[in-house]
């Protein structure tokens, strides 16, 4: 009997070094593989932290595998009860598995990344995380907005910041009895003048339309994309 316990405890102390083990090297690895994919800069940093922490998910578990055979446990049934329980859990939260699937997909198809300013039907704001289950942003004016992924896949997104060139459209009204010649030419010359406008697109002045009190023109350019505020 004492020879039978002290196997059972031998197991259970390696079962315990098992687990521990596993997750100091989860927690090690997590770190070598952040600081490998910070040093390569070819991965999108919204990538990098699923990446690391799907690593040191599927290490962490294993370890409890390795851990429950070490002990005697047969992890076979152990298996087919979680897959089980993991079907039970998938359909209580079928809301939460679309946010993770709407994650994925906006990690793949990347309409937006982190640092980007983006609107999305009325959610609009600088994204700071992309999570598997939901976005973060930070407003203009200073605000913590935190969206569920679902809820973005399915607008039309636009992306403030991917494209490297904006145009700018400036509304000017002018009085009737201003001479339209020399506005449009004024126009032209303030906008030519200005090097942040990008000269190898054309600046134009339109008149748009007649208003009760002026002339409504449109002054239209193109900037590079940290230039557009500093000219409205």
């Amino acid at each position: 009997m004492d020879t039978l316990i002290l196997t059972y405890a031998v197991d259970l102390g390696a079962a315990i070094l098992l687990f521990a083990g596993g997750y100091i090297v989860s927690n090690w690895t997590k770190k070598l593989v952040a600081s490998a994919l910070d040093r390569t800069g070819r991965v999108d940093p919204t990538l990098r932290p699923v990446i690391v922490n799907v690593i040191g998910y599927a290490i962490i578990v294993a370890a409890i595998v390795a851990a429950l055979a070490k002990a005697g446990i047969q992890t076979t049934s152990i298996l087919a009860v979680i897959g089980a329980a993991g079907l039970a859990i998938a359909l209580a939260l079928q809301n939460t598995l679309t946010n993770v699937a709407s994650g994925v997909m906006l990690l793949f198809l990347r309409p937006f990344g982190i640092g980007d300013y983006v609107d999305c039907e009325g959610i609009s704001g600088t994204a700071t995380q992309i999570g598997l289950f939901a976005t973060e942003f930070e407003t203009f004016d200073g605000l913590y907005v935190m969206v569920p992924n679902s809820q973005l896949i399915g607008r039309a997104i636009k992306n403030y910041s991917r494209l490297p060139y904006r145009r700018l459209d400036v509304k000017v009204g002018i009085s009737y009895s201003d001479d339209i010649d020399k506005a449009v030419a004024a126009g032209l010359s303030l906008m030519k003048a200005d090097s942040r406008v990008i000269s190898g697109k054309t600046p134009q002045v339109l008149v748009e339309g007649l208003g009760e009190s002026s002339v409504d023109l449109t002054l239209r350019c193109w900037a590079a994309r940290e230039d557009y505020w500093g000219l409205l």
